[in-house]
Formats: structure tokens, sequence, C-alpha cells
């Protein structure tokens, strides 16, 4: 879809919210409990002050802070926003998804955007990373106050080779594609370090926020391979080179374990979904401090939804019955093993504003809760490179808060029951 397109429709989506209510300057948000994902544990009640967008101070204990509006969640536990570091925000799952785009408009997937923004910051994730997708006129629109969602860091097209996963001709007949023409690193296909090069510095020029590559197949493209390598090292590496040039951190989308090696060995910042990796990639990732976010959700979402006939194409089905199910057990090899984990869903795969089921399938995995949560917060914030602005609850840091009734610590399944969501120091859900 044209990034000029979904602005006019974002636009039309925006309307109504002109007349916003400013938010009060400040906040005394009294909490129960506080998660300290620094130190790794829940501590006692405490007063988190706020003022304008960023935290000012935590006070031990109900605090009174004069000329701040009290926000009573003393049956609450506070932690940071939560960060979901893989989610595609411009579509959602359906078993209409294959031809919705032959059929519909930019200002129809720009009206459904809105909503699963919205839903996503509902749920306790007030930032998130877009790996794919025209995102950046809707990061823009949630940053200028149009409409409600999360902060959104957008890498727009991801970067594909011919006939690879991302490959925007891939499924279309012969006139079709003829129309569309042979895509280049404009449209993000690229088929040498050249142009590897030429489309990191387009989506540069289109104002994406981090880079996306797909390193292998994909499950849900219609293509038959999953996990074919479809990348060299040598087109990884001019992608790394050219992104770090603009500062910008790489994503790889990767499910086989050869594609998965090269793109780490070209020095991608971070593997996503990583289903097939072995013990000699994970070795890797860790001398090289490459991390892992698996997207378990959307691996058992596609293998539950490959069950039912007629919800994928044909040739979809297999590669979701076999990959969909691994994904979990990988994870959990992952984490003993002692690879960086952050958190992200593949959001958009499954519906949106069911984010935080991974926090539940990580446990189930063998990750303690507090570590769940650390890498939603903590780890998430390190790989998006914004330590400085989010993550943990403390002085200076940008004031996103979210909160449920009780322990989640003791009840992980806790944070699928969001009560209070403060993002940028707006309140968006209170009880």
């Amino acid at each position: 879809m044209p990034r000029s397109l979904l602005v006019a429709a974002l636009m039309l989506v925006a309307a109504p919210a002109v007349a916003q209510t400013p938010a009060p300057t400040a906040f005394a948000v009294h909490c129960g409990a506080v998660v300290d994902v620094e130190a790794g544990r829940r501590l006692g009640p405490h007063t988190i002050v706020v003022r304008g967008n960023r935290i000012a101070s935590v006070e031990p204990g109900q605090v009174a802070i004069e000329g701040a509006s009290s926000i009573d969640l003393a049956a609450h536990t506070c932690m940071p926003g939560f960060i979901d570091s893989h989610v595609h925000l411009t579509s959602e799952t359906s078993k209409d998804r294959y031809v919705e785009g032959f059929r519909l408009n930019p200002e129809d997937f720009a009206f459904r955007a809105a909503k699963y923004a919205k839903s996503t910051l509902l749920a306790g994730f007030t930032t998130v990373r877009d790996l794919g997708g025209p995102a950046t006129s809707l990061r823009d629109a949630i940053a200028q106050g149009w409409i409600e969602g999360p902060r959104i860091f957008a890498a727009g097209k991801s970067i594909a080779t011919t006939g690879g996963h991302g490959d925007p001709t891939n499924g279309l007949n012969r006139e079709l594609s003829e129309a569309v023409g042979d895509p280049g690193p404009k449209q993000g296909v690229v088929n040498s370090p050249d142009e590897a090069r030429q489309a990191v510095r387009q989506r540069y020029k289109e104002g994406s926020d981090v880079i996306k590559i797909t390193a292998t197949g994909g499950v849900l493209s219609y293509a038959k391979s999953g996990q074919n390598p479809q990348f060299t090292v040598d087109e990884v590496a001019a992608v790394v080179e050219a992104a770090h040039d603009y500062g910008y951190k790489v994503a790889a989308h990767a499910h086989g374990t050869e594609g998965m090696k090269r793109a780490v060995l070209g020095g991608v910042d971070s593997i996503e979904h990583g289903t097939y990796m072995t013990d000699e990639v994970m070795k890797l990732m860790k001398q090289k401090g490459t991390w892992y976010v698996p997207t378990i959700s959307a691996g058992v979402f596609v293998g539950e939804m490959a069950k039912e006939p007629g919800y994928y194409p044909e040739i979809v089905r297999p590669k979701a019955l076999a990959v969909g199910p691994l994904i979990q057990k990988t994870f959990g090899r992952a984490y003993k093993d002692g690879v960086r984990i952050a958190f992200g869903t593949d959001a958009g795969v499954f519906p949106h504003g069911d984010n935080a089921r991974e926090f539940l399938l990580m446990v189930e995995a063998g990750m303690p809760p507090i570590e769940a949560i650390r890498a939603a917060t903590l780890n998430a914030a390190e790989l998006l490179g914004e330590s400085a602005n989010l993550g943990t609850i403390e002085a200076g840091k940008l004031a996103d808060v979210v909160a449920v009734a009780g322990d989640p610590l003791a009840d992980i399944g806790l944070t699928r029951s969001i009560s209070f969501v403060m993002k940028d120091g707006k309140v968006y859900k209170a009880p």
C-alpha cells in the first residue's frame, strides 16, 4: 500500500480526535506493589510521581504529592509498560486475508489498523516494533495524537530476495505479476550486496526506524518452503553495514538453520522466530550478542488454525502444521542455553490485543514469570536501543506504567487482564 494513501486514510480515521482534552501534567500513582525488573523482585507500596510525560520520582509508600492528581492502585501491582518487539499492526489474520489485498482500499486497512493499535495499547503494550507493513504513517498519527495506540518503531517494507518471503509478487498470476513488474530495492527485493545497501537507503528515505530482512522462507507466504536460506552472508553483511551507518538495528526473520546461521554471521541484531535453531546457532548468537525474539504465540496459533480446512491456502497449511508447534520447544532450549531473549509475538498473525498470551507460553516452556516480564521490559528496551527511556520504572524514564490486580509473579496469567495503562504520562485505562 503506498505510504501517501495510508497517510490520507489515517487522516480520515483521525478526524474526530482533534478536540482531545489535554492530560493532567502531574500524577501520583499509588501502587500497592511495584515490580522491580532490574532486581527481579516485587516490592511493596510505592508512589510513582509523573510530571509531563516522564517519571519524576518513585517514592516508597503512599505519598501525597502537592498539585498532582492521585491514582489509587493500592490493590494492584505496577510494572513498566510492556514492549512487543514483533508486531504487524496494519494487518490481522483471517480466512480472507489472502484475497483482501485485491478488493480492499487503503482506507479500509487504515481504519482497521487504528483499531488494532488501540487494542494493543489497552492490552498493556505501550511500545511495539512493527516489523513489516506500511506502519510509518500509523506511527506518526499516534505520535501526533490523532489516534490512540502504542509507541511504534517501524521497519516499513521488509527486505527480501526474488521469490523469497516478502517478495510482493509471490502468488500473483502471470498477468498481474507482469503488470507489477520485477520488484527491486525500492520495493524491498534485492539480489546482491549493492542492491541490499540500496534497499536499506530506500527504507531510510521512507522514514523507517529499524530494518527487517527475511533470511529464510516464511510460514504464511505463498511459497513452498518455510525454511530455505534466502540471503548470502555477503548480502546480509551489506544490509547490516548500511543499516548501522544510519543507526538502524537489523531484525532477521528466520526459521531454517542455514539461513539463521548466515544472518548471525552477517551481523544481524536479532533473530525472529528461530524455529530450527541448533546448538551451533545458539553458540554463535551468544558469541555475537544476537537477541532472540521467539514469537511463540504466532507459532501456536498457526499450528491450531492449519487444522481448520480453508483457513490457509493449501500451499501454506503443511508449513504451518510443521513449523508452528516447534517454536515453543526451541524457545525453551534457547532460554536454558543462555541466549538473550526479548519479548515478541508476531501479533497480526493472531488477533491483536492478545499479545500477553506470550507470557503464559514462555512460562509454560520453563521461563520464570519475572524473566518473562523482564523480556518484555528491560530486555526489549535494550534491543530497541531505548534503555535510557523505556523498560523500568525509575526517575527520568518515559511515564509508561501498567498494572494488574494481584501478583503477576505468582500468576503470570494476570498479564492478560491489564487494569491500568499509562503511556507518556497519559492514562488510557484505569480500574
